[in-house]
């Protein structure tokens, strides 16, 4: 089952690269990791992605990352109300015969043509995976060049802030 957690940690260099690897060696496998910064400058927020077996294998996870001196707080969005996003950027093949489709496509997924070139557009939409995953399935007719998504990021619904939270 697939576990997001919100994990705030000291904003320095190679906190990141300290977390992956912890969760890399031991053999669990990071669906998404995201990181950027937070409404304080001294913290960084990463939304991690786990896909574990159980709940034991994520309470592993948990406190291997809790022994980390630079994490500050881990929450699991997982269990709480909360808001999940995907960035992604689709490069098609719009060629003029083509494009009034593919505008069309844009406007029910409420999605945005953010470049236009001669031969091809740049789509960028904003939302759950499974909305991105569905408008990819719509744009391959057309012809996806190139995709770049980001990561899951995760903000829980309650009022909150995830540093001022109870859990870990």
């Amino acid at each position: 089952m697939k576990h997001t957690l919100a994990v705030l940690v000291e904003n320095r260099p190679g906190v990141l690269t300290h977390i992956s690897g912890l969760i890399s060696r031991r053999a669990f496998n990071i669906e998404s990791i995201t990181a950027g910064s937070t409404e304080e400058s001294d913290m960084t927020r990463i939304t991690l992605v786990v896909d574990v077996g159980n709940d034991d294998e994520l309470e592993q996870i948990v406190n291997q990352l809790g022994k980390l001196v630079d994490v500050i707080k881990i929450i699991n969005l997982t269990k709480v109300d909360s808001i999940n996003r995907d960035l992604a950027m689709i490069k098609v093949w719009a060629l003029p015969e083509h494009r009034s489709d593919i505008v069309d496509i844009v406007d029910i997924f409420r999605a945005k043509i953010v470049d236009v070139h001669p031969e091809t557009m740049v789509i960028e939409l904003t939302g759950e995976e499974d909305k991105i995953d569905a408008l990819c399935e719509v744009l391959k007719g057309h012809g996806i060049i190139e995709i770049v998504r980001t990561g899951k990021i995760a903000l829980s619904r309650s009022a909150i802030a995830a540093k001022d939270s109870k859990e870990s």
